[in-house]
C-alpha cells in the first residue's frame, strides 16, 4: 500500500500509473474469487482504499491547476 508522503511527492503520471496497478489488481482479485483462489480476502478493502487516495490526490491536483 502506498503511503501518504509517497502519493503526495508523485508526478501526476506516476500517480495514473500506480492507479492503473490497483485497478489491475482489483481485477485480479476479483478472477481469483470466482475461480476460488483468492487467499487474502482483506486485500479487496485495501486495494479499493488505495485507489480512493490515489484518486484524492489526482483531485486535489487537478483543482490546484498541475
Amino acid at each position: 500500500m502506498a503511503k501518504k508522503n509517497e502519493l503526495q511527492q508523485a508526478t501526476v503520471a506516476e500517480l495514473n500509473n500506480k492507479l492503473d496497478d490497483a485497478y489491475q489488481e482489483l481485477f485480479n482479485l476479483r478472477f481469483q474469487r470466482a475461480t476460488g483462489k483468492l487467499t487474502n480476502s482483506a486485500r479487496f478493502g485495501e486495494v479499493k482504499k488505495e485507489i480512493a487516495r490515489i484518486k484524492t490526490f489526482l483531485r486535489q491536483r487537478e483543482l490546484a491547476g498541475q
